[in-house]
């Protein structure tokens, strides 16, 4: 496919894809979701298990990473293997990331480092995870521990992904009314009784209204003790940002705003960079969300394809927050890859014409490198450039991560 006639990327331009812990590593035994995926009943379709075996192939991914040209590699570190007991920090775990960092080094991969990944050690489940006061000092414990073995080798860090992912929750109601919800409810029952620990919260699947303030508290405090162990480090939070259009009179978009961003907008302010975090639109009538529109396209998720979504949250980033700013996650579940390489093609002009229009978009990180695990979507849904082999991890490059590549090292937007 011919290169479109665009111009080399800004300076310093950082090109990556992005990828978490619990989704690739496997094995995650200590954490609350491992426990959620093999209970009875379950919300997820499929447990994580041995996921894409990235704790024992990091190096394989991060070589497939640089074979693309990327300068920039997105991971998270599994609090729930660094302390998998309360106060009590694995050195082996704490070790082994700083093998991933220097090897990220030893390619020339900036190391983006996420603190949280959604998924919390279980014994901070139990005792009530983020619906506690305290979990945000526990919080700050486990990221000032952790700085102070690994900072120096960080490039970049974020306190959590999609810090407001329980705002966007609740704008989309199928999350609170429908059958799925409700097996989430009676699957975090069953781990309360499982646990015999009546307070059991899971981050994805507890209240909101308790967990939105503890987890405001506990990115502050994170930022602090980060910034305690290494100054120099640039800390940002990465947020769900979905660009929302309101849709005939009395429409309710600036509603759904508000819910959706909560503080977190203030927070990102306080920040030292936005991450933003951008996969469709939301379309908001007078009584809330309205179902895909019918001459757009919709992926194997069900949103609707829609990347001119991208160029708006960038701007809106921009605009609210006033820090620099990174799409640090974006890309689409298709098992047609040919719509993955127009999708890719689609954002790369997104955020040429931000720049173009002065705004100082700093990065684009594809998610993700691997077909991994997608949360209660098991292993059926496809985002990667590279598909991995269930039974034998084989990683194989998909014409979409050629595609990226032929992008990455031309540097051209």
């Amino acid at each position: 496919m011919p290169l479109p006639a665009r111009r080399r990327a800004p300076k310093g331009f950082l090109w990556g894809t992005a990828i978490s812990a619990h989704q690739s590593e496997g094995g995650n035994t200590n954490s609350d979701s491992w426990l959620l995926e093999t209970n009875t009943p379950t919300a997820f379709k499929d447990p994580s298990g041995d996921a894409c075996d990235s704790y024992n192939r990091y190096k394989e991914d991060l070589d497939i990473a640089a074979s693309l040209g990327l300068n920039c590699y997105r991971f998270g570190i599994e609090w729930a293997r660094i302390e998998p007991a309360p106060g009590m920090f694995s050195e082996a775990a704490l070790d082994h990331y700083v093998q991933v960092l220097e090897a990220c080094h030893a390619r020339k991969l900036l190391p983006m480092v996420t603190f949280n990944h959604f998924t919390v050690p279980l014994w901070f489940a139990m005792r009530g995870g983020f619906e506690v006061a305290d979990g945000a000092d526990l919080f700050a414990r486990f990221c000032g521990r952790a700085t102070e073995k690994l900072g120096p080798l960080i490039g970049m860090a974020t306190t959590f992904n999609e810090a407001n992912i329980l705002g966007l929750r609740r704008v989309l109601p199928r999350f609170a009314s429908d059958a799925a919800a409700e097996n989430a409810r009676n699957m975090i029952a069953a781990a309360r009784r499982r646990t015999n620990s009546p307070q059991f919260s899971s981050m994805l699947f507890g209240d909101p209204d308790k967990i939105d303030p503890v987890m405001l508290d506990a990115h502050a405090k994170g930022y602090a003790a980060i910034k305690a162990a290494r100054s120099d480090l640039p800390v940002g939070v990465t947020l769900s940002m979905q660009e929302i259009q309101g849709v005939g009179p009395n429409n309710r978009a600036k509603e759904a705003e508000a819910t959706m961003y909560g503080g977190w907008i203030d927070a990102a302010r306080k920040s030292d960079f936005i991450g933003v975090q951008t996969y469709s639109r939301l379309r908001i009538g007078d009584k809330g969300l309205l179902p895909p529109d019918g001459s757009v396209p919709v992926t194997d998720m069900g949103y609707e394809n829609y990347p001119h979504a991208i160029g708006a949250c960038l701007r809106y980033a921009a605009e609210h927050v006033g820090k620099p700013v990174y799409l640090t996650e974006t890309g689409i579940g298709t098992t047609d890859d040919a719509a993955r390489v127009k999708f890719i093609e689609a954002t790369i002009a997104e955020v040429a014409k931000c720049i173009d229009d002065g705004i100082d978009v700093k990065g684009y990180l594809y998610w993700s490198l691997l077909d991994n695990f997608e949360w209660t979507s098991g292993y059926a849904k496809k985002f990667g450039l590279v598909e991995v082999d269930r039974t034998t991890f084989k990683r194989t490059l998909k014409p979409s991560a050629r595609y990226f590549a032929s992008r990455v090292k031309a540097n051209l937007l």
